[in-house]
């Protein structure tokens, strides 16, 4: 598979950093595009947290309209956005791609694609609420990063994982995962 995740500014690093780190462990996953906003690296920073090297992950200029994530014909097998902002969410949802994020995720829409948006806003407005609802009417899957406790994480990474794993399956990642046997 060929993956390609997007960070946006949104708070929630230790989400992108724990997929990342799925995928690039990952051997359905050959490549990874990885595209940073503007100011998502300053709230990695913030928020101390290390994205993984490897030779899987090729980084992707946001303001670069030539990469292969910007065209159909380049056959990406999935996108997340993690986490994402409601500014991304609303732009994609209007059809606006003036980055490279906003040009891949309109991609994936047009080309019929796995399209996940982990969003990390609350409480939300309506102005977000139809802006998601447009996007899941379009084919998105709307993923909030809302933690799970059903298997008793015992950190914050752990509860994070519970989102991350979800992620992952939505993306069509087999791995070993938490389910509820209720």
């Amino acid at each position: 598979m060929k993956v390609i995740v997007a960070i946006t500014a949104a708070s929630g690093a230790i989400y992108a950093r724990l997929v990342l780190e799925h995928l690039v462990r990952s051997a359905q996953v050959e490549r990874i595009a990885l595209i940073m906003s503007d100011n998502a690296p300053a709230v990695v920073e913030h928020e101390v947290q290390v994205l993984p090297l490897s030779e899987k992950i090729e980084r992707m200029d946001n303001h670069s309209m030539f990469a292969s994530v910007a065209s159909g014909s380049a056959s990406w097998d999935a996108m997340i956005v993690v986490p994402s902002s409601m500014g991304t969410v609303g732009r994609v949802a209007s059809g606006v791609s003036q980055t490279l994020i906003e040009r891949a995720a309109d991609v994936m829409l047009k080309e019929r694609r796995r399209l996940i948006f982990v969003v990390r806003e609350t409480p939300y407005s309506l102005i977000h609420l139809r802006n998601m609802t447009t996007l899941t009417e379009a084919g998105a899957i709307i993923l909030p990063a809302s933690p799970s406790f059903y298997s008793h994480p015992q950190s914050i990474e752990q509860a994070a994982l519970t989102v991350v794993e979800r992620v992952l399956v939505l993306a069509g990642i087999k791995e070993q995962h938490y389910e509820f046997e209720g």
